[in-house]
């Protein structure tokens, strides 16, 4: 049933790019096993401007505890090596001519729990744009209203539903969080 005075689809959408943005941000949290895109997070001062870590290189994982890094540029080896040093992942390359290797050591229960807290971070990040999203389309609805485009039922409909779509969208969030630190605390 349509609802008026609000745009749902817009919101879901709105509300889902929310969640897109924190799969993203999981994914750059070490686990402890190799991936190809802890290392999207990553930029490098390239040709006298910042470049993502995969526009200078080939990415790939080898071995299930090895990240491998092909520069493509030898001049660029430097620079990669020193983003990745200063990116706070954790990480030392071993720079073998335009090959980088990056071992991935195994985490420590101090370090699970840091990264567990940034997990933490990004979700309640996400619940925050989610919220705004929600208060932008409560605010529609009393604005319609006053307006006289719907009737006070219809705002009191129209708030419930998108409510109900922020409740879906936050438990969303929640069930994400709770796989991210499972994953994290696995050993």
């Amino acid at each position: 049933m349509p609802v008026e005075g609000v745009d749902l689809d817009d919101l879901k959408r709105r509300m889902e790019g929310a969640l897109s943005v924190l799969k993203t941000d999981f994914s750059g949290l070490r686990t402890g096993r190799a991936s190809a895109s802890m290392l999207d997070p990553i930029s490098v001062d390239a040709y006298g401007q910042q470049m993502p870590l995969n526009q200078v290189g080939t990415v790939s994982v080898p071995e299930p505890r090895m990240v491998a890094i092909q520069v493509w540029d030898k001049g660029m080896v430097a620079a990669v090596e020193k983003a990745i040093r200063e990116s706070n992942l954790g990480l030392n390359p071993v720079v073998d001519g335009q090959l980088l290797r990056l071992p991935i050591p195994e985490l420590n229960q101090e370090r699970r729990q840091e990264l567990i807290k940034v997990a933490h971070k990004y979700a309640e990040q996400a619940k925050v744009a989610i919220r705004h999203v929600r208060r932008d389309g409560m605010d529609s609805a009393k604005k319609a209203e006053k307006d006289g485009d719907i009737s006070q039922d219809d705002n009191r409909v129209a708030s419930d539903e998108v409510q109900k779509l922020t409740d879906s969208m936050i438990s969303e969030v929640d069930s994400m969080l709770e796989r991210k630190e499972q994953e994290i605390s696995q050993v």
